[in-house]
């Protein structure tokens, strides 16, 4: 027999537009976070702790945006977050052709990381809403599979440009992409306006109204703060690799480090699917486990790449860890939330990975600034150690590694209680 969660569609018109949207987004940020660093220093002559001021500066003001963005999408304002962000990302990115110095260039960043973090709060926000409870890891874990394969592809093409047609060819590119969204997104903001409309009182009536019909605040739920810690232990060691990939490459002497992220994202197009097909059966642990040890094996491998097939080696395996937890991060944080706080969670999830980001370029930049971007991947190892050692503390404190699902989730497409979860290995397993 088949499980009714079989009779929602999870590759419906909108999902793929989210991802889509997702995809175009996260992929204009990469296209020049990593050929930036370069960039900047050869054109400004700027430092490590300078360089590191364009990563850092960007995450914090997309982190800042982000807490507003929260607020502003639990109010149903999506549209308005999506398009103002959008806005401000174009000026911001086409800004950069004036700047003449790093001081204007940084305050370019820090407006463009206020338009980016505005928007990107939204997508996973409406693609969380629309995915059917129990296939929520599957579903994420494909949506999530466009940020990683952006984060994966946007360097390669950023770094190509940079050195084949310059900087102002990759600021028009990158504008390029932004642009793109806008059609996309209009086609389903406007079908998510007319659905919102026509479920207004079903979309109201559970998670904020209490007995006596008036709305209340629903508290922050502390359950958040374990997968939120560890997304950003995980981040860290991505800081230290979209920051400085390049720079390593040439005391390295490698031909084309960028080509690391190529192979990172064919590792994480083949392990997505599992991944998430797995956390729905198994749970987070059976993820988050092997994918830290992955990572850890990745970030040593590349520690001592000197050609460019011990890179590749180096990238597919952390591929394969980062792509199985990232996605499963994400799931873990909405999994555990009510409906209505989807956007809070999303904004943790992504204002984690920017302050992981943000982390690891400034303290990953300062130890390769004293020893070498050699011993700096040897440090990130340790990150993945701390993880591993917070994860299973938490858990054998707790009694338990399983999710509990949010009881509020029976507002959505399938009933979601904590019963349900427990069946969902079995009604999977028959499921395909």
């Amino acid at each position: 027999m088949k499980d009714r969660s079989t009779q929602v569609k999870l590759w419906t018109t909108d999902f793929i537009l989210l991802m889509l949207c997702n995809f175009l987004l996260f992929l204009q940020l990469h296209m020049i976070v990593s050929p930036l660093p370069s960039y900047v220093q050869e054109r400004f002559h700027a430092n490590a702790f300078e360089v590191s001021l364009f990563t850092c500066l960007f995450a914090l003001s997309a982190i800042a945006a982000r807490l507003y963005s929260a607020k502003a999408l639990e109010k149903g304002l999506r549209n308005a977050m999506i398009y103002i962000g959008l806005s401000v990302a174009l000026l911001a990115t086409l800004g950069y052709y004036f700047a003449a110095g790093i001081a204007v260039l940084l305050l370019l960043r820090m407006i463009f990381g206020v338009g980016f973090g505005m928007s990107s709060t939204a997508f996973p926000t409406m693609a969380s809403d629309i995915i059917p409870v129990k296939r929520m890891g599957e579903g994420m874990g494909y949506f999530g599979l466009s940020t990683s394969l952006a984060m994966s592809m946007g360097p390669i093409i950023g770094v190509t440009l940079l050195q084949g047609s310059g900087f102002v060819t990759l600021m028009l590119c990158t504008a390029a992409v932004i642009v793109v969204i806008y059609p996309l997104s209009y086609s389903l903001t406007r079908k998510k306006a007319a659905r919102s409309q026509a479920g207004s009182t079903q979309t109201s009536a559970g998670p904020v109204a209490n007995v006596s019909g008036t709305k209340e605040k629903i508290p922050f739920n502390r359950k958040l703060i374990l997968p939120s810690v560890l997304n950003c232990l995980l981040s860290i060691t991505y800081g230290g690799l979209v920051g400085f990939i390049v720079l390593y490459g040439k005391e390295a002497n490698l031909a084309n480090p960028a080509l690391f992220f190529l192979f990172n994202a064919l590792a994480v197009l083949l392990v997505r699917p599992f991944a998430g097909r797995l956390y729905d059966s198994k749970g987070p642990k059976a993820l988050l486990i092997p994918g830290a040890i992955f990572v850890a094996i990745g970030l040593t491998i590349l520690s001592f790449a000197t050609s460019m097939p011990i890179l590749f080696v180096a990238a597919f395996i952390y591929g394969i860890g980062y792509g199985s937890m990232q996605s499963s991060l994400q799931t873990w944080m909405i999994q555990i939330v009510a409906p209505t706080q989807r956007g809070m969670a999303n904004g943790m999830f992504l204002n984690t990975l920017d302050l992981g980001i943000a982390t690891g370029a400034l303290l990953l930049g300062a130890i390769a600034s004293m020893t070498s971007y050699t011993d700096m991947y040897r440090y990130s190892v340790i990150f993945m150690i701390v993880f591993l050692l917070i994860y299973l503390i938490q858990g054998k404190r707790s009694g338990t590694f399983a999710v509990s699902v949010h009881p509020l989730l029976a507002h959505t497409h399938i009933s979601g209680t904590d019963s349900d979860s427990k069946e969902s290995s079995s009604t999977t397993s028959v499921e395909k």
